[in-house]
């Protein structure tokens, strides 16, 4: 019998749409503005998975209501649940979100660990990671001899750097199902009010044991060459008329840069390029064409108002992982891009090191609509195939 421990952070991912680039400390700010938990549709979506996949029975500890028990509930478990959030267990909702914390997480872990669960399944971000982290360490520690229990992320946080997670919810029900083996691999967490700043400072919080699986994300590299002629070669491709939405990162930044506006470096940016015929201001060098920036750093509302006529959206693959959606950029929903074609730019040094790109939208028809190859813009002319899965 295979014994699993459950935790959900349900406000996990909930300021992405909005344009707050995390959740921390900002779950109030994120409900003003419109945003609704994502993290307890994913947690079904794996513990769907982990049901469909299971070769042998399940004992299945959860955190109550929604930090676990009430998605296990609607995917057909039933959990024991082994320990009450402090702010209660009501479920996530939109006007009145879940108090839990932090501690919540680390002393629902805690139990688990003293049950001897054989894997901690957890959904939420970086944040939540290295609470998990943090816990088990904690338990672990004053007995050298236990052995290090291993945990797994169903990734549902705006920031997911560390390697501890699966690709999708439906990858981690599945390995969280079948896994054999473990291996040690990195916590990474992000200080979130310098990365609302434009600044991305990232600090390894610490290296637990994970299943061996081809289908975890790698820790995000942040290395990055030079991107000047492929920003040429897309200025010198502006279509008219057209919307760009431009994503997040370097990459796309030095097209922002290239057509003559500081954008937001860790936010998405919107802007237009104006009819033939209307030149450039002296502001701009002689081969930047004329445009508006018609949002700055904006959530999903405002680049759906600001979309007219043909539209692209632009963005670049993470390092080391090969993410172009779900990752940092989750202002460009579904909605945003069943609206847009779609322009994949970065560097031939980034997609070296990878073998594909992958997407996870929250949209599981999109998501396949989205799979397959296409052309990434690697210079000024040249283009590589890549496929995504």
């Amino acid at each position: 019998m295979r014994r699993i421990g459950v935790v959900v952070n349900p406000v996990a991912g909930m300021g992405g749409r909005v344009g707050l680039k995390g959740t921390d400390g900002k779950v109030a700010e994120a409900v003003e503005r419109g945003a609704t938990p994502r993290a307890p549709d994913r947690a079904v979506e794996a513990l769907e998975s982990l049901a469909r996949h299971a070769d042998e029975e399940l004992d299945l500890f959860a955190a109550g209501g929604s930090m676990g028990a009430d998605e296990a509930g609607a995917a057909g478990f039933e959990p024991t649940a082994v320990y009450e959030p402090t702010g209660g267990a009501k479920s996530a909702g939109v006007d009145d979100p879940p108090e839990t914390t932090a501690e919540d997480t680390r002393a629902a872990v805690t139990e688990f660990a003293e049950r001897d669960v054989d894997l901690v399944l957890f959904v939420g971000g970086d944040g939540t990671a290295v609470d998990v982290a943090t816990a088990l360490d904690d338990v672990e520690a004053p007995d050298e001899s236990v052995e290090e229990t291993p945990m797994l992320g169903v990734p549902a946080g705006v920031k997911v750097y560390s390697s501890v997670f699966a690709v999708s919810p439906r990858d981690a029900g599945r390995i969280a199902a079948t896994f054999e083996r473990v291996e040690d691999r990195e916590i990474n967490d992000i200080d979130e009010d310098a990365y609302r700043g434009g600044a991305v400072e990232t600090e390894l919080r610490g290296v637990r044991p994970v299943p061996v699986s081809e289908e975890l994300q790698s820790s995000k590299q942040l290395g990055g060459g030079s991107v000047e002629t492929l920003a040429e070669g897309f200025v010198r491709d502006i279509d008219p008329e057209t919307t760009y939405v431009l994503g997040p990162g370097s990459t796309v930044g030095a097209i922002k840069e290239r057509l003559g506006f500081e954008g937001s470096p860790l936010g998405v940016d919107v802007w237009r390029a104006a009819p033939e015929g209307v030149e450039a201001d002296s502001y701009h060098e002689p081969a930047t064409p004329a445009g508006e920036l018609l949002a700055r750093d904006a959530t999903e509302a405002e680049i759906l108002d600001a979309l007219e006529g043909p539209a692209v959206v632009v963005v670049s693959p993470i390092g080391g992982q090969g993410f172009v959606f779900g990752r940092g950029n989750d202002q460009i929903s579904p909605a945003v891009i069943e609206r847009c074609d779609l322009e994949v730019v970065a560097s031939r040094r980034k997609l070296d090191d990878l073998n594909v790109l992958r997407v996870d939208t929250d949209d599981a028809d999109l998501d396949e609509s989205l799979r397959g190859w296409l052309k990434a813009r690697v210079g000024r002319f040249e283009r590589r195939m890549m496929k995504v899965v």
